[in-house]
């Protein structure tokens, strides 16, 4: 009997089936060698895989999944050098084929892949997990993510703080709401900043496609759509965060990282940290919250009224406690070893809190400064390097011009600016062999989030002018994030048939489950192996795309964060149909 079915295997190789889900032949385990997006495929979009064998091969099938039947056979295209992984690639092009259904790719004489699908709403399950990941990291309340993950779940944490020395105040001081930042259990504003302003872009460019996505979150059917129900539960905290001056604390944190436990096993006291001297708020962290707040005014209005007036409200105040401290730094103070998030110069988070305030208000003095400024900044719109928690002036840039400023000069500048950073990035994807726009200086520390970030530029340029070319540039990059990559795996934890398994993230860690909590973009590939645990299980020397490992302790590789989460969700939000 093992004889006969291996015969039948070398005979179905040699027809070019190799067995792979074939009715009565040994199952085949997916290679690693072909890539695909193991979410799926839109039916109309187009629609590649990619090998990368030790030789090059001929031909490919699509084939149904179960079963094995051909849905559609291919001739793969010529290898091209990628040089950030030294892999050769080759492209199996599909697009022709549209019909929906679930499938996998065979490669005689290399394997088949993993399965996938294609459909209208491929991407809804990963922006459901990704989206309602953050619910997962809620600070304040019991967590439970219900019947669907019956395990998974926390008790209220962090319900205690006080004032830290560095505050400029003493004493206790209250806990309450926002999210855990990342693998820890810290809240930090500027990091919040970019976090929360990008979901709420998500709504304020998407929201006829998420407003009626349900969430199963506590809010829930009270009327306001479920993205914002979850974002209000973070803008609360940032909301708690502004002292009566309009300054704002830079962070709520305990002294250093708790070990990896549960958060409501995490006794260490929860301190507001300032900058130690006076004025003890920061420019960064008020730049950050009141964009985030001007945004947020617009946003709620329709809702709930009161709220985005206090938003708003909160977002003038700090404009006027900036205006006096334009660039207070803040750097950890003496005895405190949680995330610093310190930035040498606020002047982009000015601007983008400028231009968030014009745009909700239409106020003239906002718009004055936004204008006497945008100019330092306009090379900011760049082919390499998109924003980030630290370079925030594109979100300044890029809301002046989508709010329709009034001032035809600057708006028309920004939208060339985009436009020609977005051709550049078109270009150089494709002249890669996996297809996704990150440059060599790009695998650092989140490279992820990078990827999902160009997505973001591209779609922000698509709204300017729409051009197919810069949606489907977006796509390879969440092609590239949810399987297309040199590991043949999904980057986020729950999405796709090989995902990561030990993300750098306490609850994960810390709660006996074998798999980790749903929805989380791992920071991916780190060329600078940043860790002492890539240095000691990561060669040196690895291809930058290569520099990676699936390892809870590759906190440099393997963390989540809330930021690297949003473009995430706002690169979904797009596929979305």
């Amino acid at each position: 009997m093992k004889l006969s079915a291996v015969l039948l295997f070398a005979v179905l190789a040699a027809l070019g089936l190799s067995g792979a889900g074939q009715s009565g032949a040994q199952p085949v385990a997916p290679s690693a060698a072909i890539k695909v997006d193991q979410a799926g495929y839109l039916p109309g979009a187009p629609k590649v895989a990619l090998v990368a064998a030790p030789s090059p091969a001929a031909d490919f099938t699509v084939r149904r999944a179960p079963g094995g039947a051909v849905a559609f056979r291919g001739k793969l295209g010529a290898a091209v050098e990628d040089p950030d992984s030294g892999d050769k690639v080759q492209a199996a092009d599909f697009g022709a084929f549209q019909t929906a259904g679930k499938y996998f790719i065979d490669v005689p004489g290399v394997g088949r892949s993993w399965e996938f699908a294609i459909g209208a709403n491929v991407y809804a399950r990963a922006f459901y997990l990704a989206m309602r990941s953050y619910y997962g990291q809620r600070c304040g309340i019991a967590v439970d993510l219900g019947p669907e993950f019956p395990a998974y779940k926390h008790a209220a944490c962090h319900l205690t703080g006080a004032w830290h020395a560095s505050s400029g105040k003493s004493g206790p001081r209250t806990s309450a709401k926002g999210w855990h930042d990342a693998g820890d259990y810290g809240r930090y504003v500027v990091n919040s900043g970019i976090t929360t302003g990008t979901l709420l872009w998500t709504y304020e460019m998407f929201a006829s496609r998420v407003k009626n996505v349900k969430l199963d979150i506590p809010e829930s059917g009270n009327g306001t759509p479920d993205i914002l129900n979850e974002i209000k539960w973070n803008l609360d905290w940032m909301l708690s965060m502004q002292d009566e001056d309009g300054g704002v604390w830079h962070k709520q944190t305990s002294e250093k990282f708790c070990a990896f436990i549960m958060p409501e096993k995490d006794d260490l006291i929860s301190y507001v940290v300032g900058t130690g001297q006076a004025p003890f708020k920061s420019s960064c962290a008020t730049g950050d919250f009141a964009a985030v707040m001007a945004a947020a005014a617009r946003v709620y209005k329709p809702f709930q009224t009161d709220y985005a007036a206090q938003c708003l409200r909160a977002a003038r105040q700090a404009w006027t406690w900036l205006d006096k401290n334009p660039n207070v730094r803040f750097n950890n103070p003496p005895g405190v070893s949680t995330g610093g998030y310190g930035d040498g110069n606020c002047a982009d988070e000015r601007l983008w809190a400028a231009a968030e305030l014009a745009r909700s208000t239409g106020d003239a003095s906002y718009e004055k400064y936004f204008l006497d400024h945008y100019g330092d900044f306009k090379n900011s719109i760049r082919a390499a390097n998109p924003q980030s928690w630290g370079s925030v002036a594109n979100l300044g840039l890029w809301t002046y011009a989508l709010g329709k400023g009034g001032n035809a000069e600057a708006a028309g500048a920004i939208r060339e600016a985009s436009l020609k950073a977005a051709g550049e990035i078109v270009a150089r994807t494709a002249a890669l062999g996996y297809r996704d726009s990150m440059t060599t200086r790009d695998y650092i520390w989140g490279s992820n989030s990078v990827a999902a970030n160009y997505g973001m530029q591209l779609l922000v340029a698509n709204a300017f002018k729409s051009d197919p070319r810069y949606v489907q540039t977006a796509l390879d990059n969440l092609h590239y994030l949810l399987g297309r990559n040199p590991f043949s795996m999904s980057y986020v934890t729950w999405v796709g048939a090989n995902p990561p398994h030990h993300p750098h993230h306490r609850p994960s860690g810390a709660d006996g489950i074998d798999q980790p909590w749903p929805g989380f973009l791992v920071g991916g590939p780190n060329s600078g192996r940043s860790d002492p645990a890539m240095r000691a299980k990561v060669p040196a020397g690895l291809p930058p795309a290569k520099a990676y490992i699936d390892d809870q302790e590759a906190y440099a590789a393997n963390e989540v964060a809330i930021n690297w989460n949003a473009p995430l969700v706002f690169l979904l939000a797009g596929a979305l149909k």
